[in-house]
This record gives C-alpha cells, sequence and structure tokens, in this order.
C-alpha cells in the first residue's frame, strides 16, 4: 500500500517542507510538495494524490479554503486531509472540522503521530476506492444485465422465449446454427375454426384463440416444450430442441395428454358462448435439421425434416379429442401410453403408408405413479 500511496504536502515554508518529505520518503511514500494553496488546488486537478498533508497558515489561500474547495467538488470530495495546526490548535481545530478536515497534527510534528495518523487514512482512502471500484463494476454489470434484458426481449418477438434466453446467455449467435438432432414434435390445430372465424366478431376470435394459446403454453412451458411457431389455430411444439431433455417423448406425451384435457374445460365454456371448436393432436420422432431460418430482421428456429410433416400430417388426421402417432413414437412410450391401432395409412407426402396409433390415455400403473 506505502509504495503506491502518494502524498501531497502543501506548506508555504520550505524547511517544513523537507522536513514533512524526508520523514515520509524514508517510510516509503511517494511524495509530492507544494508551497501554496492555490498551487496544490492545480496538482491535485491534474494528478490526484491518495492523501493532503495541509498547511493552515499560508499567504493566498489558506488551509480552511483549500479544505473548502476540496470538498466542493465531487471529485475531491473524499480525498483524506490532515491539517497542520498552529499555535492555537483547539481553535483551529474546530474551524478544520467546519472545513472538511480529517485527522490533526500540531506543530513541531511528531514523526510517530505522523506516520500513525497517515496509515490510518491511507487505509480508509484504500477502502474508499475499493467500495468505489465496487461500485462501478456492480453499476456496469446491472448495465449489462439491463442491455441483455432489453436484448432478449427484441428476440423474444422472432424467436421462442427459449431460444433467446439461450442466445442471450452464450453471448452469441452459435446457437442458430443448423445442426442433426433427434427431436419429438408435437402439432395441435383447432377444429371447426374455420367456420367460426367466418361467422363471430374479430374481437370474440382474438379473444379465444388469446384463452387457447395461454392454456396450452402454460403445459407446454411445465413439459420443457419449445414452441416453434403458432400458425392461426394451430401450434408447432419441440422437445429436445434447443435444449437437450431426457425422455423428451415422455414429456410429448404427457404435454399431449394434458393439453386435450385442459382443452376440454375450455371447450365448456366456450359452448355457454356459442362456439363449437375441437382439438386434434399429432405426435411423432425423428431425426432433424434445427436452426435458424429466414432472413435478416426475421428469423424462425425451425426443424427441418419428415419428422415434423408427419406430426403435422398426423395432428391433421385426427378427430376432435384424438391424439395420432406413428408406430415409431408409441414405442418409445409403451410402458406408459394406452394406445390403439387404427391400422396403415396412406399420409400425404410419404412414399409408403404409416402405421397410425391413437393414444387414449396413460396406463393405469402409469397413472397411478403419477407419471
Amino acid at each position: 500500500m506505502t509504495e503506491k500511496s502518494r502524498i501531497l504536502v502543501v506548506d508555504d515554508e520550505a524547511s517544513n517542507l523537507r522536513l514533512l518529505g524526508t520523514l515520509l520518503s524514508e517510510e516509503g511514500f511517494n511524495v509530492s510538495v507544494s508551497r501554496s494553496g492555490e498551487e496544490a488546488l492545480e496538482q491535485i486537478e491534474s494528478n490526484p494524490p491518495n492523501l493532503l498533508l495541509l498547511d493552515v497558515v499560508m499567504p493566498g489561500l489558506s488551509g480552511y479554503e483549500v479544505c473548502q474547495r476540496i470538498r466542493e467538488r465531487t471529485e475531491t470530495r473524499a480525498l483524506p486531509i490532515i491539517l497542520v495546526t498552529g499555535a492555537r490548535p483547539e481553535e483551529e481545530r474546530v474551524k478544520g472540522l467546519d472545513a472538511g478536515a480529517d485527522e490533526f497534527l500540531t506543530k513541531p510534528v511528531n514523526r510517530e503521530e505522523l506516520l500513525a495518523r497517515v496509515r490510518s487514512l491511507l487505509r480508509v482512502e484504500r477502502l474508499h476506492r475499493e467500495n468505489v471500484e465496487w461500485n462501478e463494476l456492480l453499476e456496469s454489470r446491472v448495465q449489462d444485465q439491463v442491455a441483455e434484458l432489453q436484448r432478449l426481449g427484441s428476440l423474444k418477438n422472432f424467436l421462442p422465449q427459449k431460444v433467446a434466453e439461450l442466445i442471450v446467455s452464450e453471448g452469441g449467435d452459435s446457437l442458430l446454427k443448423a445442426k442433426r438432432r433427434e427431436v419429438t414434435v408435437c402439432v395441435i390445430d383447432l377444429r371447426g375454426f374455420t367456420p367460426f372465424s367466418e361467422t363471430a366478431e374479430p374481437e370474440d376470435v382474438v379473444c379465444v384463440l388469446g384463452e387457447f394459446y395461454a392454456e396450452m403454453g402454460e403445459i407446454v412451458e411445465a413439459h420443457q416444450g419449445t414452441v416453434e411457431h403458432f400458425a392461426g389455430d394451430s401450434m408447432t411444439i419441440f422437445f429436445n430442441a434447443p435444449l437437450e431433455i431426457d425422455e423428451p417423448e415422455r414429456q410429448a406425451l404427457l404435454t399431449a395428454i394434458a393439453m386435450r384435457d385442459r382443452f376440454e374445460l375450455l371447450c365448456s365454456t366456450w359452448k355457454k358462448r356459442g362456439y363449437d371448436l375441437g382439438l386434434g393432436i399429432g405426435l411423432s420422432k425423428g431425426y432433424a435439421t434445427i436452426g435458424a431460418i429466414g432472413f435478416a430482421g426475421r428469423w424462425q428456429y425451425a426443424a427441418i425434416g419428415a419428422v415434423t410433416n408427419l406430426a403435422a400430417r398426423m395432428c391433421s388426421s385426427a378427430q376432435h379429442g384424438e391424439i395420432l402417432a406413428p408406430l415409431k413414437f408409441i414405442v418409445s412410450v409403451e410402458e406408459i401410453a394406452k394406445y390403439e391401432s387404427l391400422g396403415d395409412k396412406e399420409i400425404k407426402g410419404f412414399h409408403r403408408p404409416i402405421a397410425v396409433m391413437r393414444v387414449d390415455g396413460l396406463k393405469d400403473s402409469a397413472a397411478e405413479s403419477g407419471v
């Protein structure tokens, strides 16, 4: 601490400057001197010291006036000041306190007392400096966090929430680069929405969609799913992308069943308003290329591959309340799923028939265990 601490000694008497400068230099302090209050203020402004040793009685600006000017400036308000008093120490100490001095020494200066007071104030100065540095660091971190939140808010307008959060936390867009991964896809779609939207008021349509997405979105979040996009009255959900999760097929199945059950409650409310709507759900699993597609200013996180198309086809084939999935998906959840085969079906976009299964719910053992 002492080797780095700079002390400015101010006194109009050359002999006092030599004496105090020598005592402090011998202790390893970096000492600067000034012979007037005006010169001292100039030095403090250009190169602030860690501590000021200031004589009271000087021509021009007195030690009191120098103190007052130092305390008036924000940059030097915390600078430690030791006033060196003369013949009337008690009277001068009262004036010094009013002016803003921290410590006092009486002439002739006692070496041990001088060094003790200097070291004490330098410790305080160092702690104050560290506190300022910590405050600046905290302020910088707060500003960075605010910037991240603003960036996250902007990204959420274009990307799923989990994708946006990961981009911000990683500090880059590597997450959006295309990569191959096995994913599970769930697609849900309202039945009877077209005739409903043709006859209902636009405000009612928006209200219904808002309620629908709010209820379904809550279930998706609870099961670690990522909503890829909304398309009018439908929703596409990924599991195992962008975040890898344990047992994505199981999570997708539980999501589908929970959404079907929750939808029944919505239906009962909507029917009281004269709205007749249903829900179809499709599931599928397989490999896809996941990442961002689009153009500058408008990106969408997507999974490109047959797995997404198959889930969408399963959904479009499902009647109200049905959850349809190919056999490949059912095999991965057959320990907990109660299902029924609907046989091989010709699916648009697929050259070979697909073995289609209807999920009726969870097996009794799975339901009892709270899966």
